[in-house]
């Protein structure tokens, strides 16, 4: 049997027309920024773990510096000559032996700005271990490029001395840098390394706020004698900074 297939006729009308050329800017414009995006992440987090690296092996170079200066200073002793000979001739008395070493090496960020590795901070609950970096002008640029390597040394007087010494870093929102210092609560744990004097301090944490990025309230020096630590980060949205405070034990 013979089958007759009819068909309509399909007319593309202007308007039609218009739709169709519409809907594939609109696909195209899609794709275009779905790639667009998709780069921006993909670079972001070469940025990240490009500038992960870069903390890491600045914090092994001054650990290595560290030790060294500590075998080459271990040789210099402290005498006191309080013991008297028969003849009249003092005798020395080894007291105990010192490896401080007060330079610190100057370095240079790929932008030309000087800085030194002023000690290293680790907070064993969050698995944070990265070098504190001190700028020589402390300019807004200078943190600026620093952050991106390290945290940083914002305010205060000498490391793990009487005083507010205030670390900013950055929030990542993943594991690096300063990204879990927001999770910190009270009675948490900072260590802060002194490499020029070989000594390490804890801090045990006591408070936790955040402020407006022009409240700059939480780096005054009015400790009351007490050695002090104030951690700074943006929150999430970067809308507002997360203050944390702590006490040396």
């Amino acid at each position: 049997m013979n089958q007759i297939l009819v068909t309509k006729k399909l007319y593309i009308t202007p308007e039609l027309k218009r739709k169709k050329k519409v809907y594939k800017v609109n696909f195209i414009l899609s794709v275009f920024f779905l790639i667009v995006l998709i780069s921006v992440y993909i670079y972001a987090a070469y940025d990240r773990d490009k500038a992960e690296a870069m903390s890491q092996d600045i914090l092994a170079n001054a650990e290595t510096e560290q030790e060294d200066n500590t075998v080459v200073d271990s040789d210099i002793l402290i005498a006191v000559l309080n013991d008297t000979t028969d003849d009249g001739t003092e005798t020395p008395v080894i007291v105990s032996n010192t490896n401080q070493n007060t330079t610190k090496t100057k370095q240079q960020s790929q932008s030309g700005y000087t800085y030194v590795t002023d000690g290293k901070i680790t907070i064993p609950k969050i698995n944070v271990e990265y070098p504190i970096l001190d700028g020589e002008t402390d300019s807004e640029a200078e943190t600026e490029e620093l952050l991106k390597m390290s945290p940083v040394k914002f305010h205060g007087p000498e490391i793990n001395t009487v005083g507010n010494y205030c670390i900013v870093g950055h929030n990542y929102r993943n594991s690096r840098f300063f990204s879990k210092v927001p999770t910190l609560v009270n009675g948490d744990i900072i260590q802060i390394t002194d490499f020029a004097n070989n000594n390490t301090v804890e801090y045990e944490v006591y408070d936790k706020y955040t402020v407006v990025p022009e409240d700059v309230s939480c780096t005054s020096q009015n400790t009351d004698g007490r050695t002090e630590i104030t951690l700074i980060t943006c929150t999430d949205d970067s809308s507002q900074r997360w203050i944390i405070k702590a006490r040396a034990i």
